[in-house]
């Protein structure tokens, strides 16, 4: 006799097919966390002494899929708690009513409490309506006296539902299969799923075909999963080769091994277990393609974890597990509340202690991986402003001669000598010891020191230190002349008259078209200073690069417009250039300096290249 679902309105079929989930393939996560859930439970209440379960062997117990290619069926089997006809109509029949969410509450005062079970909204198993035309249930409930019970549904409020013949304990669920989920009847394409979703669940779980051929390994059942992975083991239980096994369990492509992990344990104001582990990262911020991955007891949920974790934290690889992030009812995004903000501060906590401890207690080997976790800690500082109060004290800058100095111990080396006139401390640095040797060079003559800042973030984070350390400006050392860029008042007095200096002016301003096209300013300088010098103004700079960070490769033209040719007034070769009468050597002259200039800033070159710059250029005033 057919008998009617009790649901509110005919069209819930359809609501789960469409809207519900967004995978179809969520509905093996849905079916083997059921499965899961069953043998869970009956662990639960064997453990309370149940004498329907004192034979009970728990290395017996286990969940199995098997794809039948032939009959178009798969089969999720479980030998758990299984369910008595008034559970079947309670829980299969009453859409959204959670067997999982009331068995925890009915044993949620006993000494026994299991937090591994998986369920909460009781929707899960209709997910396999999205794959299937027929869904048929056998179950049999470990009750002693309990009937085994058939129940079918062909995808509409219509099921059948009878007793028959005694099974074993367990529930078997059969899903045949619609025309449009052939991909579900591939051997390799349920691995895949398994070993994504169940990779980790808490009860063995196997595949198996009912066409050998297909199977990885024809004498027996494949096992899915590790059912105690390292993040639920006591940190203490652990050595470095399990840590650095699991990770390699987690990312198989990976080759390299990362350079330290965070364990994350937590029982209060929520539940979180977790491990972070940290990659070499080195200069770039790349799409990670293997990210940080959520659990809820140990199932998998997603690996976008917004909300949860911070931008700069997503960099990272690893697992968190927590039943206390609240998922909406497909269990496929997260929902926001203040428990999940309170996990993101908390996660952000114990990253800034681990570096923190790092630094106090092995600065020497934590210098070594500095390179490498930089710009993670760089992330951090710009976007989180409790991490960057915690960070500032070991975030490390490097001085060109590889030296590490915290913030506040470069200050103090540099205070008496790189002072401007300000009373501000300058902190020169460069974005490439190659390409601003010269200018390295000179700033060296003089007896500064120099920082290395040469990731893509390092002008947000000199804005930030700027706005932190009043005392404090950053400045590069090719953006000015040596003199002007620790301005202590030593200015020269210009050997050109106003005259000169506007007929110079004129002279030169005819070659800043196509390859100088920059803007031009006449400087007072030390005669030993170049006569002309290319920069880029430190505040142009920065405008520059803020506005290039996601616009990929450097268009070189829109660059000169930063671009400015300063005009030493005091150079020999100024003059020569104002008393040459003809007009024709006096722009020969010119254009070889210009290009000398041009020359002196090629990247490919170094040290030889000023040595001959230099040497042209002498050849020039003579």
């Amino acid at each position: 006799m057919d008998n009617k679902i009790s649901v509110t309105s005919d069209n819930i079929f359809p609501i789960i097919k469409r809207f519900l989930y967004s995978d179809q393939e969520i509905f093996l996560r849905e079916l083997v966390s059921n499965a899961t859930d069953a043998i869970v439970k009956l662990k639960t209440i064997a453990k309370l002494g149940n004498e329907n379960l004192e034979s009970l062997e728990e290395d017996d117990l286990k969940v199995g899929v098997l794809i039948d290619k032939k009959n178009r069926t798969i089969r999720i089997i479980d030998n758990g708690i299984g369910m008595t006809k008034e559970e079947v109509e309670k829980y299969i029949n009453q859409i959204a009513f959670s067997g999982a969410e009331e068995f925890i509450k009915k044993y949620n005062n006993t000494s026994i409490k299991d937090d591994r079970i998986i369920g909460h909204f009781g929707l899960g198993f209709y997910s396999s309506f999205m794959v299937s035309d027929k869904v048929v249930i056998l179950t049999q409930s470990y009750q002693k006296d309990a009937k085994s019970i058939f129940w079918s549904c062909e995808g509409s409020p219509n099921f059948v539902m009878k007793e028959v013949e005694k099974r074993d304990r367990g529930t078997e669920i059969i899903l045949f299969l619609n025309e449009g989920s052939n991909e579900f009847l591939e051997y390799n394409r349920i691995l895949k799923l398994l070993r994504k979703y169940c990779k980790f669940l808490p009860v063995s779980i196997y595949l198996s075909s009912e066409d050998k051929n297909e199977e990885k390994n024809n004498d027996k059942d494949t096992l899915i999963n590790n059912v105690n992975p390292s993040w639920k083991k006591n940190p203490i239980q652990l050595t470095d080769k399990n840590y650095l096994d699991f990770y390699h369990e987690l990312y198989p492509n990976q080759l390299e091994d990362p350079l330290f992990w965070i364990h994350l344990n937590i029982d209060h104001p929520f539940y979180l277990t977790g491990i972070l582990f940290f990659p070499k990262i080195e200069k770039r911020i790349d799409i990670q393609k293997d990210k940080i991955h959520l659990y809820q007891n140990q199932v998998y949920i997603t690996d976008n974890l917004e909300g949860i974790v911070p931008d700069f934290l997503s960099l990272l690889r690893g697992v968190i597990d927590s039943p206390d992030i609240p998922l909406n009812v497909s269990r496929s995004h997260l929902q926001s509340d203040i428990s999940v903000r309170n996990i993101s501060k908390y996660i952000t906590r114990k990253v800034s202690d681990k570096l923190d401890s790092m630094f106090k207690n092995n600065r020497e080997d934590f210098q070594k991986k500095w390179e490498n976790i930089k710009i993670i800690v760089e992330y951090g500082m710009i976007s989180v402003q409790n991490f960057f109060e915690k960070s500032i004290n070991f975030f490390v800058f490097s001085t060109v001669n590889d030296i590490y100095f915290t913030l506040e111990e470069f200050k103090r080396k540099v205070r008496e000598t790189q002072k401007n006139k300000d009373e501000k401390i300058v902190l020169l640095y460069s974005s490439d010891k190659e390409e601003q040797y010269s200018y390295i060079k000179k700033a060296k003559n003089k007896g500064y020191e120099v920082l290395i800042l040469n990731s893509p973030l390092s002008v947000h984070l000199i804005q930030k230190l700027e706005f932190y350390d009043k005392e404090i400006t950053f400045v590069r050392v090719d953006s000015d002349y040596i003199e002007k860029l620790i301005n202590k008042e030593e200015k020269y007095d210009s050997e050109l008259s106003e005259k000169e200096k506007q007929d110079l002016k004129n002279f030169i301003e005819i070659f800043l078209v196509d390859d100088y096209k920059f803007s031009m300013q006449l400087e007072n300088l030390s005669k030993k200073d170049y006569p002309f010098l290319i920069v880029v103004p430190e505040f142009l700079r920065r405008m520059k690069e803020m506005n290039a960070i996601g616009k990929g490769t450097e268009d070189e033209k829109e660059n000169k417009k930063y671009y400015q040719l300063i005009v030493n007034t005091n150079h020999i070769l100024m003059k020569k250039i104002l008393q040459e009468t003809s007009e024709e050597k006096r722009k020969e002259i010119i254009q070889e300096a210009l290009n000398l200039t041009l020359l002196s800033k090629n990247l490919l070159n170094g040290k030889n290249l000023n040595t001959f710059v230099s040497k042209k250029l002498e050849d020039l005033t003579l």
